[in-house]
């Protein structure tokens, strides 16, 4: 849980869309929907309340500016591939990064890999990979998608201690067949979804977070059973007031009344008290 109350963004996240330890979780995002201040927020988040967990940030294609401003944020390690390096450098960089952590947790150790981003490290593949002559819808060569496919699906929990968690970022809404793709493949592969969205901000309501959209499979052991019934009052709610399409209202009234409590215990015992409609 976020420490801090102003944090909302972490707040909302784990009353939404939880993490837990070995979860493969993705950003599912459009262009400028905020994904790069999120996983920003979930990474300090992951450095102040659980320090003894071993973070890696990996970005992959992304512009050399995001990399220093990732740097200068996050305290853990920072992993890069700049968009003006070789595909074969973006690919070799991944799998650096994959076994190391595979190896730490075979050490005991509880590692996060946050990976920005799952379309650009298939593009990467795609491009670098030898062609096996089978092409998919939008380009994409069959054979290119089983690297990064092999890569999110490392996420676990171990039962004899340590837990690699994977969060990936996936772009949506570029006008590329070829992202679309990527996605379909990569649909239903998580364990936990977070989904933004354009319109809310283009808005300007940030996190631009798709309360309906976003989920995590198994919740229930993330959340006591009152805790799971409250968090299940609060969709309802908000699904509620987004039914004509417009999910802005029922995210600025969730903003609002988090504002004014403390921390999300406080807030879900206050659901509690109220009425069920």
């Amino acid at each position: 849980t976020a420490s801090d109350p102003a944090n909302m963004t972490a707040r909302i996240i784990d009353l939404i869309s939880p993490i837990g330890k070995g979860q493969r979780g993705i950003i599912v995002s459009p262009p400028k929907a905020g994904k790069t201040s999120v996983m920003k927020t979930i990474a300090t988040s992951i450095e102040k309340n659980h320090p003894e967990v071993k973070l890696i940030v990996l970005l992959i294609d992304e512009r050399p500016e995001e990399v220093t401003d990732m740097r200068r944020t996050v305290k853990g390690e920072v992993v890069s591939s700049t968009f003006d390096r070789p595909s074969e450098e973006h690919t070799h960089v991944a799998e650096l990064v994959i076994e190391k952590a595979k190896r730490m947790v075979e050490m005991g150790e509880d590692v996060v890999v946050i990976l920005d981003g799952i379309t650009r490290l298939s593009r990467a593949y795609n491009l670098a990979a030898p062609t096996t002559g089978r092409v998919m819808s939008g380009g994409i060569d069959a054979g290119a998608l089983y690297p990064p496919k092999k890569f999110f699906g490392a996420a676990r929990n171990i039962e004899e201690g340590g837990s690699l968690t994977i969060l990936a970022t996936a772009l949506v809404e570029t006008n590329s067949r070829m992202d679309d793709a990527i996605f379909e493949e990569f649909k239903g592969t998580g364990n936990m979804e977070l989904r933004l969205d354009r319109k809310l901000a283009e808005r300007r309501v940030y996190p631009a977070i798709d309360v309906d959209a976003s989920s995590t499979r198994h919740e229930e052991l993330l959340f006591n059973r009152q805790q799971l019934q409250m968090v299940w009052k609060l969709r309802r709610v908000l699904s509620g007031l987004a039914a004509d399409g417009n999910a802005a209202p029922g995210l600025e009234l969730l903003i609002d009344r988090l504002k004014t409590f403390k921390n999300n215990d406080e807030f879900l015992a206050e659901i509690a008290k109220q009425p069920t409609s």
